[in-house]
């Protein structure tokens, strides 16, 4: 069985066998500069919101 013919992610050409699944180094270096510069963000509450919910400074904290 032969593997599917698929398209590059970010340019749409067809993928390379050495970088599948984008057509090159330079769509794969993109998408990892996406990665690293958060631009693939799935939005939720900020951390600072998480941190409120607990009055807990941490391990080392002394109790009340």
């Amino acid at each position: 069985m032969s593997p599917k013919a698929s398209s590059c992610p970010i340019c749409g050409q067809p993928s390379h066998p050495d970088t599948r699944p984008f057509c090159g180094k330079a769509c794969r270096d993109r998408d990892l500069l996406q990665w690293l510069g958060e631009g693939y963000r799935v939005p939720g509450a900020p951390a600072a919101d998480e941190m409120k919910k607990s009055d807990d400074d941490g391990v080392d904290s002394t109790p009340n």
